[in-house]
């Protein structure tokens, strides 16, 4: 038994809260156990400058953590003057896997901006925020569709994210912080509803690993993400995806 009484290959809690924000075209509160995020959003009707004309739009993410969302105060990011290398890698991370799964030229020459903000973590805040983010991309999407904005929904297929390691020599699914600083490997894995994956995030924090130890972690992040998309399933309306 784990650290919070959970088998190795069982998830944390997972609740959705859908229209958390209800100024936004699509928003969602994930709670994974402890960690919670904020997912809002928003349909602009524009493009970046490399994309105009082209008749193609884009998903693009921006990622934060409160100051105190962690055990002692972090310093914001705005105050300090600049983004953290951290940061950025999550914000590319969020953009690719939600771009992964949508068809930007049936979106047109519009962006959606995904803000995921966490107000509360206790590790796989990066996999929450995909999670999450997918359920509010869908939600801003079908929006735009009952308004006239977009005439199909773009959305080709699900997304999640999970994370997995090897903590005091056992493969484990969904770690914690206290797991995660502990760990011997630890890996951040984004895989659609398909079953393809779009990223595979893995480290050995210690002794280097083996390909039976990747292929176990793969299986249990597999299984996890299959689970948490029959979660977005469950929230997402039939019919939603083309």
């Amino acid at each position: 038994m784990r650290l919070d009484g959970r088998q190795y290959n069982e998830l944390r809690p997972v609740k959705i809260t859908r229209n958390y924000i209800s100024v936004a075209e699509g928003s969602v509160l994930i709670e994974m156990g402890n960690t919670r995020v904020i997912c809002t959003a928003s349909i602009e009707d524009k493009v970046p400058q490399f994309l105009k004309d082209q008749g193609r739009g884009w998903i693009t993410a921006e990622y934060s953590m409160l100051p105190r969302s962690t055990t002692t105060r972090m310093i914001r990011e705005s105050v300090q003057g600049r983004i953290g290398g951290r940061t950025h890698e999550i914000q590319r991370l969020i953009g690719r896997s939600l771009r992964s799964v949508v068809d930007l030229e049936a979106l047109g020459e519009r962006t959606v901006w995904l803000d995921c903000d966490v107000i509360q973590a206790d590790g796989g805040t990066r996999t929450a925020a995909i999670t999450g983010a997918f359920i509010s991309l869908a939600d801003a999407l079908k929006h735009a569709v009952d308004v006239g904005m977009l005439e199909k929904m773009p959305l080709k297929d699900y997304v999640a994210a999970v994370s997995v390691g090897v903590v005091n020599g056992t493969a484990m699914l969904d770690l914690c912080y206290e797991e995660d600083s502990q760990a011997e490997v630890d890996m951040n894995i984004v895989m659609t509803g398909s079953g393809k994956f779009v990223e595979i995030q893995g480290t050995a924090e210690g002794q280097p690993f083996g390909s039976d130890t990747l292929d176990e972690l793969l299986k249990l992040a597999t299984e996890g993400i299959n689970k948490l998309i029959d979660i977005q399933k469950a929230e997402i309306e039939e019919g939603m995806l083309k």
